[in-house]
C-alpha cells in the first residue's frame, strides 16, 4: 500500500525578511512567508487577483542561506513539504497552523541577473544533528527523512551489480 506524497512547490515573493533563529543545539531555523497571486474570473469577463499566503520553515545550512540572502520582495522557489501542527492556546482552544517544511529554495531574481539554488542536497554536515529540527511551536526535535541519492553524481563502479 503507498504511504501517500506530501509535496510543495510555489514560486512567490516574501512579505517581509526571514526570521533566523537558532535552536539549542544550534540547529538554524529560518521562517518566512510568501505570496502567490492566481487571476481568477470575477464576473462579467472581469479578473480578480487573488494572493494567498504560505508560511515557509527551513533548517541547517539552508535556513542560514536563506537568512542571509533573501530580503523582502525576492522572487522564490520553494519545494517541500506540508506540516501542520496543533497545540492548546492559553484559553484551552485548540489551534492549528500549517507550513511548508522547505527542502529546496531557489532564488528567482538575484542581483546579478543570474538564479542561485540553495537546497540541502550537497551539503556536507559536520554535525551529526543536522537533519533534526525542532517542531515550529512544540519545541521538540523532529528527525527529518534522509534525502535520496542525488541523481546528477556519477556512481561508484563498486556499487554497480554487474
Amino acid at each position: 500500500m503507498s504511504r501517500g506524497i506530501n509535496k510543495v512547490i510555489l514560486v512567490g515573493r516574501l512579505g517581509a525578511d526571514p526570521d533566523l533563529r537558532f535552536a539549542p543545539n544550534g540547529t538554524a531555523i529560518a521562517r518566512f512567508n510568501i505570496a502567490t497571486t492566481d487571476r481568477v474570473p470575477a464576473g462579467e469577463g472581469n479578473w480578480e487577483d487573488r494572493t494567498e499566503w504560505h508560511r515557509v520553515v527551513v533548517f541547517g545550512k539552508l535556513a542560514e542561506t536563506c537568512g542571509n540572502y533573501l530580503s523582502k520582495g525576492r522572487l522564490v522557489y520553494v519545494e517541500g513539504r506540508l506540516r501542520t501542527q496543533q497545540w492548546e492556546d492559553s484559553q484551552g482552544i485548540r489551534r492549528y497552523t500549517t507550513e511548508v517544511v522547505a527542502r529546496e529554495i531557489q532564488f528567482l531574481d538575484s542581483a546579478g541577473g543570474a538564479s542561485q539554488r540553495a537546497g540541502t542536497r550537497g551539503v556536507e554536515s559536520t554535525t551529526p544533528d543536522t537533519n533534526k529540527a525542532p517542531e515550529a511551536d512544540g519545541g521538540l526535535a523532529e528527525a527529518l527523512p534522509p534525502l535520496p541519492p542525488d541523481p546528477n553524481k556519477p556512481a561508484d563502479e563498486d556499487d554497480i551489480p554487474f
